[in-house]
C-alpha cells in the first residue's frame, strides 16, 4: 500500500475532426507501427507542440532584442521627441486646431465675455 501517492491522471477524451487524407495515412501508420492511433495522434500533437512553441520563442526574443536596441540607441527618445517637434512647426501655420491669433481690432468687437477671457490671457 503506498500513502500519498499521487493519483493518476487520466487522459480527458477529446473530438478531432480530421482530414480523410491524414486519417487515412494513419491508420496505415498505426497498422505498420503497431501503434493504436491514439498513440500517434498524441505523439504527432506532442512534436507539433515542441516545435512551434520554440518557433514563438525564437521570434518573441527576436522582438525583444529588436525593441532594446532602439531603445539603447535612443534612450530618451530624443530622436522622437525632436522629430514630433518638427513635423507640429511644419504644419503650426495650417493647423485648425491651433486657433488663430486675435489682433487688437477683433478683440474689440468681441462679446463681455471673449473680452475678459482676452484680459485674462493677456495678464
Amino acid at each position: 500500500m503506498r500513502l500519498n501517492s499521487p493519483t493518476p491522471r487520466r487522459p480527458k477524451p477529446t473530438t478531432i475532426r480530421l482530414e480523410p487524407n491524414v486519417q487515412a495515412g494513419l491508420v496505415v501508420l498505426a497498422d505498420l507501427l503497431k501503434k493504436p492511433l491514439n498513440r500517434l495522434v498524441n505523439e504527432a500533437v506532442q512534436l507539433f507542440i515542441k516545435e512551434r512553441s520554440q518557433e514563438v520563442e525564437d521570434d518573441l526574443e527576436n522582438a525583444l532584442k529588436r525593441l532594446r536596441a532602439v531603445r539603447e540607441k535612443d534612450p530618451d527618445f530624443e530622436s522622437a521627441i525632436a522629430s514630433f517637434a518638427e513635423s507640429e512647426a511644419s504644419l503650426s501655420g495650417d493647423d485648425p486646431v491651433e486657433g488663430t491669433l486675435v489682433d487688437d481690432e477683433t478683440a474689440s468687437t468681441a462679446g463681455p465675455v471673449q473680452t475678459k477671457v482676452h484680459e485674462l490671457l493677456r495678464g
